[in-house]
């Protein structure tokens, strides 16, 4: 599932490296690509919420064999389109599809026992993280090695895989959910309303997740920018070393087990904070910057797995639906960070982006350790002290 939900975010991205090639191929503008591009995300948001809920009612194998299928055939079809219109369009179908990942995370968190449900989770977040920061890594090696078109065809090849091993590998059996599927979609506004746990999870997640993209955002501006000017390789290769941070999802998913979220959460956040603000002022040394980038990544890696399995909690029969509700939130705000990280490293400079994005962390932080009336997921048998 972890290696799965990694290829499935992944498909986002590894078109991106090669934008001027692909320009070149359809004969069109390096911008007009990019607006294509810029589908897939938009695609994602889509896909959170129609197609994770599915996950919660029908046979969860099926389903996602389904999605993965789908994202073989998008993949392929972008791998020989000759228009940059229908680019936008199938990119938009493989950026829907692309939201596996979330739902893989929902199974895992219906299927997981209690006691070890954070510590599953972290396994598949894992995955999904790795995902994100190797998408454009891959997709760029695989882009120089065999042509954008070749690249899409081996990312579809191995996503028909994958639809394979989700076939034999899930659950068979349909959920227990007796909800309508149109009921579900209806319900998600709400859920917000009436369910406490997943308001607060929401917000700072989303906090976080702003920050996170503000700073991958922003440091490849500053990065391509004078007196760097480094190549878009050389800037993909810092990447790497965010890889390091996803050691913690699992060590988080573990401790989380024991000590509950409350503990987890503000120690990542407070890693990621001070990795920021040292980012900030250490970007001239190489060494500084791949170590702040690793401590920065595995701080917000472990808050999200603490922070995820909350929202899981709420009904462990059913999960799919708050994740949905929450992954939508959540990546609004990473796309939110995208824009105005890039933005603001342009405008006012990189020290004044990375500053802001450890205030970003400030405020999540801030929202973990002084809550109103917030209950918590507690772990089953190492129950936190009074409050």
């Amino acid at each position: 599932m972890s290696v799965s939900a990694a290829l499935g975010t992944s498909t986002i991205y590894p078109m991106q490296p090669a934008i001027a090639d692909v320009a070149d191929s359809l004969g069109t503008q390096i911008t007009a690509v990019g607006v294509a591009l810029a589908c897939g995300p938009i695609g994602y948001m889509v896909g959170l919420g129609l197609l994770v809920p599915l996950v919660d009612r029908f046979a969860p194998g099926r389903v996602l064999a389904a999605q993965f299928g789908s994202l073989a055939c998008a993949l392929a079809a972008s791998a020989v389109v000759h228009t940059v219109t229908l680019l936008s369009l199938v990119v938009a179908v493989a950026g829907a599809c692309s939201a596996v990942g979330a739902g893989l995370s929902s199974v895992a968190g219906r299927l997981a026992p209690p006691q070890r449900r954070a510590t599953i989770l972290g396994i598949v977040t894992a995955g999904i993280s790795a995902g994100i920061l190797t998408g454009r890594i891959v997709g760029g090696w695989l882009a120089d090695e065999l042509g954008w078109r070749g690249m899409l065809l081996v990312f579809a090849a191995a996503c028909g895989i994958a639809a394979v091993c989700c076939l034999v590998a899930l659950p068979r059996s349909s959920g227990t959910v007796e909800r309508g599927y149109l009921s579900t979609l209806r319900s998600l506004p709400s859920s917000f309303v009436r369910h406490a746990p997943l308001r607060v999870a929401a917000l700072r997640g989303t906090m976080w997740f702003f920050a996170f993209c503000v700073v991958w955002a922003g440091i490849a501006v500053a990065l391509s920018e004078p007196p760097f000017s480094y190549s878009a390789e050389r800037i993909g290769l810092y990447a790497l070393a965010g890889l390091s941070g996803i050691l913690a999802t699992q060590v988080a998913g573990a401790w989380t087990d024991r000590v509950g979220a409350r503990r987890v959460i503000p120690v990542g956040l407070f890693m990621a904070a001070v990795a920021a603000v040292v980012l900030g002022f250490g970007l001239p040394n190489t060494a500084v910057t791949l170590a702040c980038l690793a401590v920065f990544d595995a701080g917000l890696f472990a808050a999200q797995v603490a922070n995820q399995s909350t929202v899981l909690a709420i009904d462990p029969a059913a999960p799919a639906r708050f994740n949905s509700a929450y992954m939508l939130v959540y990546f609004a705000g990473g796309s939110l960070g995208t824009a105005f990280g890039a933005a603001t490293a342009d405008w006012f400079g990189w020290p004044a982006t990375a500053l802001i994005a450890a205030a970003a962390i400030g405020v999540a932080a801030a929202i973990t350790v002084f809550p109103r009336r917030q209950p918590w997921h507690r772990p089953s048998k190492h129950r936190e002290g009074t409050r």
